[in-house]
C-alpha cells in the first residue's frame, strides 16, 4: 500500500530539530507492522501538497501546535483537500491536529479544553469498537493537546474519549480514523516535551504528567489498528 503522512507540525524550535520530524516518527511507526509499505510525506505546513490526494491508498495526517482555526495559508488547503479525498473515499486517519482538521473540514467544530491542557499518558476508553481494532477496552496513548473536537461531523461516531475529552476518537464508517491523542510518540520523547513545556502547563497538569509516565502507551497495539483500517478500505 501506499499512504500519504501530511505533515502539519509546525514547531521548528531548538527542541524540535533534536528528534526525528513527525514525518518520519510515524513512519517508522507503520512500518514496525507493515514494513513493505511504500509511505510518502508531504510537508503540508510548508505548503507542500501531494499533486493528486486521491491516487493514494491512504492519507494520514499529523499533530501540531496550530490549531485549525490559526491564521496559516496552508490550513484552508488541508482542510479542501480532506474534503477531496473524504469526497473519493480515500481512507483518512487524523491524530491531534489531524484529527481535528478532519472534523473540522467535514463539518464539525474544535474548542479549548475546558479543563486546560491534556499531557501526558492519557486512558482512553473505548466508547464503540471499530472492526479493525482489537486492543482493550481501556488503552492508553500519549497525549498533547489544548483544544478538542465538541462537534461532529455528520456521520460520525464516538470510538474513544478521555477524561475531560469526550470525543478523543472518531470513526466515519469505514472512511475515517481518528485520535486526539499521539501513537507516533515514544516515553522517550514524551519524557523530553513534558521537560520542555513544563513552564507553559503549570505545576498541577506537570505534575500529574510526570506521575502518568510511570507507565508507557499501547504503542504496538495502536498501529495494528491503524494498518487494519487502511486494508479495510482499497481505493
Amino acid at each position: 500500500m501506499h499512504i500519504a503522512v501530511l505533515v502539519t507540525n509546525t514547531d521548528e524550535t531548538d527542541f524540535a530539530q533534536k528528534y526525528p520530524k513527525d514525518g518520519e516518527k510515524f513512519s517508522i511507526l507503520i512500518k514496525e507492522v507493515r514494513p513493505s509499505w511504500e509511505i510518502s510525506i508531504f510537508s503540508v505546513k510548508d505548503d507542500v501538497f501531494p499533486s493528486d490526494i486521491t491516487t493514494f491508498d491512504g492519507v494520514l495526517i499529523t499533530g501540531s501546535p496550530a490549531s485549525v482555526y490559526d491564521d496559516w495559508q496552508w490550513i484552508p488547503r488541508l482542510l479542501d483537500q480532506i474534503r477531496v479525498a473524504y469526497c473519493a473515499n480515500v481512507p483518512m486517519f487524523g491524530a491531534c491536529f489531524g484529527h481535528q482538521a478532519i472534523a473540522v473540514a467535514l463539518g464539525g467544530k474544535v474548542t479549548p479544553n475546558p479543563d486546560g491542557w491534556a499531557f501526558g499518558l492519557l486512558e482512553m476508553q473505548m466508547e464503540s469498537r471499530p472492526p479493525w481494532y482489537d486492543g482493550p477496552v481501556a488503552l492508553l496513548q500519549y497525549g498533547a493537546h489544548i483544544e478538542q473536537v465538541t462537534q461532529l461531523p455528520d456521520g460520525a461516531e464516538v470510538v474513544f474519549s478521555t477524561h475531560g475529552c469526550p470525543v478523543a476518537g472518531l470513526v466515519i464508517a469505514d472512511r475515517v480514523y481518528t485520535t486526539q491523542n499521539h501513537p507516533e510518540m515514544t516515553p522517550e520523547f514524551v519524557t523530553a516535551l513534558l521537560a520542555e513545556y513544563v513552564e507553559k502547563l503549570g505545576e498541577v497538569v506537570a505534575t500529574r504528567a510526570k506521575n502518568s509516565l510511570e507507565r508507557i502507551a499501547d504503542r504496538d497495539v495502536f498501529v495494528r489498528s491503524i494498518a487494519r483500517f487502511f486494508e479495510r478500505n482499497p481505493v
